[in-house]
C-alpha cells in the first residue's frame, strides 16, 4: 500500500486531497518549535533517588503549588510528612486534602499541624511543642515552600501584629521557626542526613541592598515611600537567602558532644517560574479581567511556565541528591544543578549580622507587645466570665427567691382553699337546722 502510494505520487504527483507541502512544512516547523520550547521551559527532571521510608519531613506551603507536588512525591516514597498549615487540622478542606494525599500516595503517615506564618505566636507555639521532647524528636528534612505575593498596584498590607505582610510570611516567620528549631536540628544523630531546603526566586537579584534598609525593620512606616509589591517581594527573598547562608554558618559553629562534624545542611533552590496560585495571582493582578486574559492566553502560559510538578523537581533533587549531603552547605540549586549566586552580598557576613540582630529585636518587640495584649485580653475575658458567673448566680438566687415566694403563695392559697372547703359543710349544717326549725 505505501509502495503503491509512493509510486502514484512519483508518476502522477500529489493527490488533490494532500495538503500543500509548503504549508505542511510550516506547520510541522511551528509544532516542532513549540514542542522544543515547551520541553526547554519545563526544565530538568530530578535524576536522583533516595530511600525516604521512616524519614520525618516538615513542609510549609504543602497544600498548593510546588509544596503540594513536593509533599506528594515524598509521601509516595514513604516519608512521614507533616504539613504545617494556617488552618487547624479539623478544617474540612484540610482534612479532605490530607485524606486525598494519603489515598493517592498509599501512605497513611501524613499529618497536619497548625502554624500561621503571619503570626509569630503561632510559630512559637508549634516550634516549642516540637522541641519540648526528650529524647529529641526525629527531624530529617525541613522544606519551607510557603510564600505570599501581592499583585502589582496593591497597597501595603500588615499582619495583625503590625508587621509588613510580605516580610513577615516570606522571611521573618522562617527566621523565627528555624531559630527555635535549631536545638532539635543540632541534636539529630550524626548518621542522619538533615537538610533544610529553602525555595527562593530569581527576583532577589533586583532586590535593594539590606544594610541601608534595616531601620524600623518590618514595622509601620518602614520604607513606605519606596514600597511596591515587587520590591517588597524581592527584598524578602533576598533577606531569606542572606539568612540561609548565615544559618548554615550558625549550624557549622556548633560543637557536637560527639565532636563529629555537623550533619545538617541548608540548600537554596530556585524552582523557576511555575503555574502556581501565587504566579497566577501576580499575572492576573488579582482582578477578574486579569483572570479572563489569563484564560484567553493560557496556551502561552502553559508553554513558557512550568507545571508545579516540574518546578518541584529541583526541590526533590535538593532533598535526594547524595552529593548535597557531603561538603559545605548553603548551595544554590537551579534546574537540578549546583549554580553560583548572582549577587556577592548574599554572603556578606556584616549584612547577615545586622539582619539577624534587627530581626531578633523585631521579634522580641512584637512578641512582648502581643504578650501584653494577650494578657489584657485574658484579663478582660476573665472579668467578663466572672461578671457572667455573678450575673448567673444573682439570677439563680432571684429565681430561688421567686420559687420560695411562689411556693409560699401556693401554700397560702391552698390553706385558704382548705379553709373555704371546711367552712362550706358548716354552713350547710347551719342552713339545715334553720330549715328544720322553720318547718316546725
Amino acid at each position: 500500500m505505501p509502495l503503491a502510494f509512493l509510486t502514484a505520487v512519483y508518476f502522477d504527483g500529489l493527490p488533490w486531497w494532500f495538503p500543500d507541502p509548503v504549508r505542511l512544512l510550516k506547520a510541522t516547523t511551528a509544532l516542532t518549535a513549540l514542542g522544543i520550547t515547551k520541553w526547554y521551559s519545563s526544565g530538568r527532571s530530578n535524576p536522583s533517588e533516595r530511600n525516604m521510608h521512616g524519614r520525618v519531613v516538615l513542609i510549609t506551603g504543602g497544600t498548593s503549588g510546588i509544596g503540594a507536588s513536593t509533599a506528594y512525591e515524598l509521601a509516595r516514597r514513604g516519608a512521614q510528612v507533616v504539613l504545617l498549615t494556617r488552618q487547624p487540622a479539623s478544617d474540612p478542606f484540610l482534612a479532605e486534602f490530607v485524606d486525598d494525599l494519603r489515598a493517592r500516595s498509599g501512605n497513611q503517615m501524613i499529618y497536619a499541624e497548625q502554624v500561621d506564618l503571619a503570626d509569630l505566636h503561632s510559630v512559637r507555639q508549634f516550634a516549642t511543642r516540637w522541641i519540648d521532647n526528650a529524647p529529641p524528636r526525629r527531624l530529617d528534612m525541613l522544606v519551607l515552600c510557603a510564600a505570599t505575593v501581592l499583585p502589582p498596584g496593591s497597597e501595603r498590607k500588615e499582619t495583625p501584629e503590625g508587621v509588613e505582610a510580605l516580610w513577615m510570611v516570606n522571611f521573618l516567620a522562617n527566621f523565627h521557626l528555624l531559630g527555635i528549631l535549631s536545638p532539635a536540628i543540632r541534636a539529630q544523630p550524626f548518621d542522619r542526613d538533615v537538610r533544610i531546603v529553602i525555595p527562593t526566586c530569581s527576583s532577589y537579584i533586583a532586590a535593594p541592598k539590606l544594610d541601608d534598609e534595616l531601620d524600623g525593620l518590618g514595622m509601620k512606616g518602614w520604607l513606605d515611600e519606596e514600597w511596591t509589591p515587587a520590591r517588597a517581594y524581592a527584598r524578602s527573598k533576598f533577606a531569606l537567602m542572606v539568612f540561609a547562608k548565615a544559618y548554615q554558618k550558625h549550624l557549622d559553629a556548633y560543637k557536637r558532644p560527639d565532636e563529629l562534624p555537623m550533619n545538617a545542611r541548608v540548600v537554596l533552590v530556585d524552582p523557576g517560574l511555575a503555574r502556581t496560585p501565587g504566579t497566577r495571582r501576580w499575572l492576573t493582578r488579582g482582578s477578574l479581567w486579569g483572570l479572563l486574559l489569563y484564560l484567553v492566553f493560557y496556551l502561552v502560559v502553559w508553554v513558557f511556565l512550568k507545571s508545579p510538578h516540574m518546578a518541584a523537581q529541583s526541590v526533590l533533587y535538593a532533598l535526594m541528591d547524595g552529593g548535597l549531603g557531603r561538603g559545605a552547605g548553603g548551595r544554590l540549586i537551579k534546574e537540578c544543578m549546583d549554580v553560583d549566586l548572582a549577587r556577592k552580598d548574599v554572603e556578606d557576613e556584616e549584612v547577615a549580622k545586622k539582619l539577624w540582630e534587627a530581626s531578633d529585636k523585631l521579634i522580641q518587640r512584637v512578641e512582648k507587645e502581643q504578650a501584653v495584649k494577650r494578657a489584657r485580653a485574658k484579663k478582660e475575658q476573665e472579668k467578663k466570665e466572672e461578671e457572667a458567673k455573678n450575673k448567673a448566680r444573682v439570677e439563680e438566687i432571684e429565681s430561688l427567691i421567686g420559687s420560695i415566694k411562689q411556693g409560699k403563695a401556693n401554700a397560702k392559697g391552698a390553706e385558704v382553699k382548705k379553709g373555704d372547703a371546711n367552712e362550706a359543710p358548716k354552713k350547710g349544717k347551719k342552713k339545715g337546722k334553720t330549715a328544720g326549725n322553720n318547718a316546725k
